[in-house]
């Protein structure tokens, strides 16, 4: 029986304090796995540099040579989060027979690791990460997270409840993934939509090893804008439902006004006249920005340019010297 050669992606951006205990704690994990004889000798932990202006790529230069599970992938420039993640599963997809993808920041537990793989061998494409619970969540992030999942499943976007992206992925899943060619990414609502026989593995979050999350409020407003706008035209529907039911109302303040003059009952209205244009011109706003959303991902998308560019690769040059080994001795 061949085992599964499993490499684990760690996108990183700016995490020098938080590397080296990853690092620790995932490759113990791993060691389990091989003792246990579950995964294959050739099996890693991939880390992706995301155009850091720390020392995160020295330490993971350090790692890669001091530790033999550990190989390095360095952008040439910060992309963001899903399109490093993308690239570490691109170039994992390569060497692997499943990928696992995990944040840098120790918060997802590695231990459901073991229970992944196990769900691997037993037939499963896709394996999500799934919090169990969110207690250590403020009530408002609880609240706008669980509102922000109803409001995707009500136009109609698949995601998982509670994932985000703690999960296991097989080399064929990954190739149906790399098949998708948007600039735009949501991981999150794109994998479900490959179809493969999936499961989920249920954990408690744990608080940050270290370090500052790279998600403030700013960033997650714009990551369930690009979700909300990557696979919906729901918004965009809504403006012109707006735009029916604003006629529908003008028309009948337009007739009451009319009738109102016929009887010789008008008057100043200078307040109701200054509120209508107000209104009538917050919803043209928001019509245009939402219309301009829009606009402007078919701007990018059209353009087709690289999402990401690698600067230094030392997976794929410590594989091909594993192949280049394995064949010399085939030849003796």
């Amino acid at each position: 029986m061949n085992l599964p050669v499993l490499t684990i992606v760690v996108p990183c951006y700016n995490e020098q304090e938080v590397l080296s205990k990853t690092s620790e704690e995932l490759s113990s994990i791993l060691k389990e796995l091989l003792d246990s004889r579950v995964i294959s000798e050739r099996s890693a932990i991939l880390f992706v540099d995301d155009g850091s202006v720390d020392d995160t790529w020295d330490l993971i230069q350090m790692e890669s040579v001091q530790n033999s599970l550990v190989k390095g992938l360095k952008l040439a420039g910060n992309v963001g989060h899903q399109n490093a993640l993308l690239a570490g599963l691109a170039t994992a997809q390569k060497h692997s027979d499943c990928v696992i993808s995990i944040d840098a920041d120790l918060q997802d537990d590695i231990q459901v690791i073991k229970e992944m793989v196990e769900k691997y061998n037993q037939g499963y494409d896709i394996v999500y990460g799934v919090r169990d619970q969110r207690k250590k969540d403020t009530i408002f992030k609880r609240t706008t997270a669980l509102s922000f999942y109803r409001m995707m499943g009500k136009l109609g976007i698949k995601l998982i409840p509670n994932h985000a992206d703690f999960r296991l992925m097989s080399k064929r899943a990954l190739g149906e993934l790399l098949k998708y060619k948007e600039r735009n990414l949501f991981l999150r609502g794109m994998i479900p939509m490959i179809g493969f026989s999936s499961a989920e593995v249920f954990y408690d979050r744990k608080e940050r090893e270290a370090g500052e999350s790279k998600y403030p409020l700013k960033k997650m407003i714009s990551f369930a804008l690009d979700g909300i706008t990557s696979f919906s035209v729901a918004p965009i529907r809504c403006v012109t439902y707006i735009g029916f039911l604003t006629l529908f109302i003008s028309v009948v303040a337009g007739s009451y006004a009319l009738i109102q003059k016929t009887l010789g009952n008008t008057q100043s209205g200078w307040t109701s006249i200054m509120i209508s244009l107000w209104i009538i011109g917050g919803l043209q706003l928001i019509g245009i920005g939402i219309v301009g959303e829009y606009i402007g991902k078919i701007f990018k998308e059209v353009k087709q340019r690289p999402i990401y560019a690698i600067d230094v690769d030392n997976y794929t040059e410590d594989q091909k010297g594993q192949a280049n080994q394995e064949n010399q001795y085939k030849s003796r």
